[in-house]
């Protein structure tokens, strides 16, 4: 336990004007920005431990809505976004489980709006950074506006939304010295994370590839929270959402990401634009995981823990509908920046559970754009319009686009005839799911909520031994960047309770042991009165070994629609090798670029012109998805002797990519670091078209890491 802080001191006028230019809260107590000593601020106030959150929560509400404006006009988190127009299409009706109009009718497609975006960074930051993604949806139904507004994860760091703004206080760049820019290996983060124990889960796909996405077009989405589905009987089921990309699921190098950040820090942003623009429309299905509302405590996690997933294995995915995203903004600022989602923009037929954090976002959300938008009519904005006319009683307020008639602007009234009138719940009117409430207003967190380690566990036991070392070595990265032993202590304490093995080659990589106690107590996020035994995790030992869909091996390969491929040509260059390649590769899908010591034309073999399309000190391997190199005697020999151009294999090579070399040029080889290949099935040695197809559909050979090491 901490060491009880000091009573507050009485000061001079003197002290209390220095007290304001210069606070320093060392030895001082918690308290709200009216002076009001906090007794607990880590738990909202809720009707009972497995309640919604109350409105009344003043503690809650201050300390999010002093957040929410703490930036202008740039987003607090979310601010680097790219995002697309799309259509999403039903396969099959819910009616069994949900009213809402466009879940049951497979004729109409509704319009959406998406926006992906990175969370820690400021909108000029690197789209490789390791962080979440955003991965928000706005439905344009016939019933209005519906927002899923989720992560390429699908849990979260902390339990309670009354946390939200330590986490991103923690992560963002340090006070003092604004560093670092779109990074959680630093201090203040990893001390927040190794005092929250329920970061646990959430810290494993962070530090998984799941963090460095190959493509925005090629990563999963999840609404994260347990929502519901109402049917047209009040049955109530609840749902997890989720998103399955066709392209498969996909990542790049850690080494890799880093140098894209330098090479093109608007990689995602340029892949997603590129793909649509030729024609390459992104895909994903929209999948549910439905739990009936009786099964709702059967599981051996709770399902209002914003900390856990449901197995697949447990409760498989229902793809019920399919999102393709077919237009490219007009303009960036006006659709992309001003875009506004909300988790509380609703149809009929779904609704929320008590969550705590999702109930948390359910005020920030609004209060956020009041601030970023700057008007309570931020839905006026066209990419936020509803396709229905809007008729209520709001009025004024700054930028009011909206033109109301009449005399009328409150209900009831009888001079406007009693208009607009409210709808009943079969005239599509929203009504609230009636969950039965009796509980006692409590800052509290449900003992349910305690287990913090078993579906870490999963998680690490679920990767292959591939996706096991890059999460080793990637919390080696992040906590070698710490500067403070004492975290680092921490951190291989909360490690070892999610796996030995994981905080052995953590420990090993830092040149530290793994501590036999964690000390001091793990769980340091309980209330000033609260008992440390009364908030220990509780042990969990999970039902399932291990979840296949919870690794990145296992998923859809094959598809090299949209792979970047760079042919590596000089003049000389054997054209009819080269052509049948480049035929072969876009007839698959691939886009090809031929890469040249000089932009302009290069002759072929044959006298021909050949525009290059880049040149070897433009671009970078890393920029590329797989290498080919065509023969021709004049070519090769040029590219042998071009450090640029070793140096653009080696990469190729040390990140693993698909990499096929014309038979007559394979000396090409002997003057990089690739040398023995004879059981590298990524390494096409005869050039052969088909085979060079296959590799690059296999996405990445990984085990490469293992067997070299290609020097930079």
């Amino acid at each position: 336990m901490a060491k009880k802080p000091p009573a507050a001191r009485k000061g001079t006028a003197k002290d209390v004007d220095l007290q304001i230019n210069t606070e320093n809260a060392s030895g001082e107590i918690l308290t709200t920005d009216q002076g009001l000593r906090i007794n607990d601020d880590q738990n909202s106030l809720k009707a009972g431990e497995r309640g919604s959150t109350l409105l009344e929560d003043l503690i809650l509400r201050e300390k999010i809505t002093h957040f929410d404006h703490e930036r202008i006009p740039e987003r607090i988190v979310h601010a680097r976004g790219s995002a697309a127009h799309g259509v999403f299409e039903l396969y099959k009706p819910l009616g069994k489980y949900t009213k809402a109009k466009f879940l049951n009718d497979t004729t109409v497609k509704t319009p959406v709006f998406v926006r992906f975006s990175t969370v820690a960074g400021s909108r000029g930051s690197s789209d490789l950074a390791r962080d979440v993604r955003g991965f928000s949806v706005k439905f344009y139904t016939e019933e209005g506006n519906y927002d899923l507004v989720g992560n390429n994860m699908p849990v979260f760091f902390i339990q309670d939304a009354i946390k939200f703004p330590d986490l991103i206080h923690a992560v963002k760049p340090e006070p003092n010295n604004e560093i670092p820019q779109a990074a959680s290996a630093h201090d203040t983060f990893w001390d927040f994370i190794s005092l929250m124990p329920e970061s646990a889960h959430m810290i494993m796909w962070v530090m998984s590839d799941r963090a460095i996405p190959r493509s925005l077009r090629m990563m999963e989405g999840f609404g994260v929270h347990t929502f519901r589905l109402i049917n047209n009987k009040n049955g109530s089921f609840f749902v997890k959402f989720h998103w399955k990309p066709l392209l498969g699921i996909h990542s790049v190098a850690w080494d890799e990401a880093q140098q894209i950040s330098g090479k093109d820090p608007d990689f995602h942003r340029r892949d997603l634009w590129e793909a649509i623009g030729s024609g390459a429309f992104p895909e994903w299905e929209l999948g549910v995981q439905i739990v009936p509302e009786a099964d709702e405590h059967k599981f051996e996690f709770d399902l209002l823990d914003p900390t856990k997933l449901i197995p697949e294995e447990l409760v498989p995915v229902q793809r019920i509908g399919k999102m393709t995203l077919n237009r490219n903004p007009d303009n960036f600022f006006a659709e992309t920046e001003q875009v506004a989602f909300h988790p509380g923009h609703l149809v009929p037929g779904i609704d929320f559970t008590n969550d705590p954090l999702l109930q948390g976002r359910l005020f920030s959300y609004t209060d956020t754009q009041l601030s970023r938008l700057g008007s309570p009519n931020f839905h006026e904005i066209p990419i936020n319009r509803s396709i229905n006319t809007i008729h209520n009683n709001q009025r004024d307020g700054h930028m009011r686009q909206q033109i109301n008639k009449g005399v009328s602007s409150y209900h009831p009234n009888s001079t406007g005839g009693g208009c607009p009138f409210q709808a009943k719940a079969a005239e599509g009117g929203f009504t609230s799911f009636t969950e039965r409430i009796d509980s006692s207003k409590v800052r509290a967190r449900s003992k349910s909520f305690f287990d913090h380690f078993s579906q870490a566990t999963l998680f690490f036991n679920s990767q292959s031994k591939v996706e096991q070392t890059h999460i080793i070595k990637a919390l080696q990265f992040e906590l070698s960047k710490v500067n403070a032993p004492a975290i680092r202590e921490r951190m291989l304490g909360i490690l070892s309770m999610i796996s030995k093995t994981l905080a052995q080659g953590v420990a090993e990589g830092l040149g530290m042991k793994v501590p036999a106690k964690p000390e001091p107590p793990i769980n340091h996020s309980i209330p000033a009165d609260g008992k440390v035994s009364d908030y220990q995790p509780v042990s969990v030992t999970s039902s399932i070994e291990t979840s296949p869909a919870l690794s990145m091996a296992n998923t859809t390969k094959g598809n090299i629609a949209t792979r970047q491929v760079a042919i590596l040509a000089a003049d000389g260059v054997n054209e009819s090798t080269l052509k049948n390649m480049t035929s072969k590769l876009k007839a698959a899908g691939a886009q090809v670029k031929i890469v040249a010591p000089h932009l302009g034309k290069i002759m072929g073999d044959k006298g021909n012109p050949i525009n290059a399309d880049q040149t070897l000190f433009n671009t970078s391997s890393v920029l590329f998805d797989a290498v080919y190199i065509p023969g021709g005697e004049k070519s090769v020999n040029v590219l042998m002797n071009n450090a640029d151009a070793i140096h653009f294999i080696n990469q190729a090579y040390k990140h693993c990519k698909a990499i096929a070399i014309d038979k007559k040029a394979v000396q090409v080889l002997q003057s990089t670091y690739v040398k023995d290949v004879s059981n590298d099935k990524g390494i096409i040695q005869d050039g052969n078209a088909n085979s060079f197809i296959s590799a690059i559909g296999m996405h990445r050979f990984w085990e490469r890491e293992s067997l070299v090491n290609v020097p930079e």
